[in-house]
């Protein structure tokens, strides 16, 4: 059976492998072709430090067997459905002890429905900078866990690393919310950046697991709904395929050291969809990608999602949308998060912040020429 990494490298002829840069350093990634050459890039991060190799070990024991347990349970179990959703939307009552790092500053915001909370450092523009730019950040827990305090840290590291505020986002899941509802709260909080003067070419979407793919399926809906489309989507571990076949078939189902293609298939299975039957719009990686905005994934090789990944490269590639892949080695699911432990995480954090600031500030020069350009008027 062909490896994930030779999975990804079979795609169509604009997806480019890059050869194995043979380096014991996490921070080094590899890659020389620009995106008009090939519009998906791979670049493999080698050589997984030994606390990553240590925590891909100890969680594979102890995480990845109460995971899939909680899923049975969910599906079966007396906890069937709603109630067992309820319960993973306890755990975020347990992160509130959680602090952002040091000089983070936050600001929240309510839509009503669902709130929201800016995320900036103390020594960058905040979120009345308007003209500087935002990320949109959509975070993970299978549309099932994970909140504002659950990923407080995360997300004000990404902002930090970027310099830019970061709008955290914590969109209605189940059981109070569908999947078409997150959709819904993504592009709720999109208009609200551009009608506080944000422009869309300094916007970038990111997001982690199911906020991943969250990212992906809320600028498919902002392009379906005529919206102007953000600069960048940067993504870690997408969760944006809903049909477990796929997945279930993927190498990596045996070595993902938390989840599995079972676990990944109870949310959309038991809550999305009352019969059971799942509605192939639903996946992201469903979807045509023309007109999308560049993008990065970051997964690791032992991933069970590395299959969500393939997936959505082949979409790009069709489409001649840039697409990088940072693929990394033996990498826990959402190792950013460790960034306190893992060296590989504050390495990714850095890549994720150099995209965005790299892609944000390309926008606002062409915005501020677009300006220049009307205010001369025609010649």
């Amino acid at each position: 059976m062909a490896t994930p990494i030779e999975t990804l490298a079979t795609q169509p002829h604009n997806v480019r492998r890059d050869p194995d840069p043979r380096n014991s350093d996490p921070q080094t990634t590899v890659g020389t072709e620009t995106a008009s050459e090939h519009t998906v890039r791979v670049e493999l991060v080698n050589r997984a430090s030994v606390r990553m190799r240590v925590a891909h070990s100890v969680l594979k024991a102890t995480i990845r067997p109460f995971v899939d347990r909680y899923f049975a349970l969910a599906e079966n179990g007396p906890l069937r459905g709603a109630r067992a959703f309820r319960l993973a939307n306890f755990a975020e009552i347990l992160a509130v002890p959680l602090i952002p790092p040091r000089g983070t500053l936050r600001r929240s915001v309510s839509f009503g429905r669902f709130r929201a909370e800016w995320l900036w450092h103390r020594d960058d523009p905040g979120p009345d900078a308007t003209g500087r730019g935002a990320i949109l950040y959509l975070h993970g827990g299978a549309f099932t866990a994970g909140g504002l305090h659950s990923h407080r840290r995360l997300a004000a590291r990404i902002a930090r690393a970027s310099g830019v505020a970061l709008l955290n986002v914590d969109y209605r899941q189940l059981p109070k919310g569908h999947l078409l509802d997150s959709i819904d709260d993504a592009v709720t909080a999109y208009e609200h950046l551009l009608a506080q003067g944000f422009p869309p070419q300094r916007i970038a979407f990111a997001g982690d697991s199911a906020g991943g793919g969250l990212a992906f399926a809320a600028a498919l809906a902002v392009r379906e709904r005529g919206l102007p489309m953000p600069a960048a989507i940067a993504a870690i571990a997408p969760y944006a395929d809903f049909d477990p076949a796929t997945r279930a078939a993927h190498p990596n189902n045996e070595r993902d050291a938390v989840l599995s293609a079972y676990s990944l298939s109870v949310p959309p299975s038991v809550g999305f969809a009352g019969d059971g039957r799942i509605d192939p719009r639903w996946s992201p990686v469903n979807h045509e990608f023309t007109g999308m905005p560049p993008a990065l994934i970051q997964v690791g090789n032992t991933e069970v999602l590395l299959s969500d990944t393939e997936l959505l490269a082949t979409r790009h590639a069709a489409a001649a949308v840039p697409l990088t892949v940072q693929i990394w080695d033996n990498a826990i699911h959402v190792f950013q998060a460790g960034a306190d432990l893992l060296p590989e995480a504050r390495a990714a954090i850095a890549e994720i912040g150099a995209f965005v600031r790299g892609i944000l500030e390309a926008g606002g020069q062409a915005a501020a020429e677009s300006t220049r350009t009307l205010d001369r008027g025609p010649a």
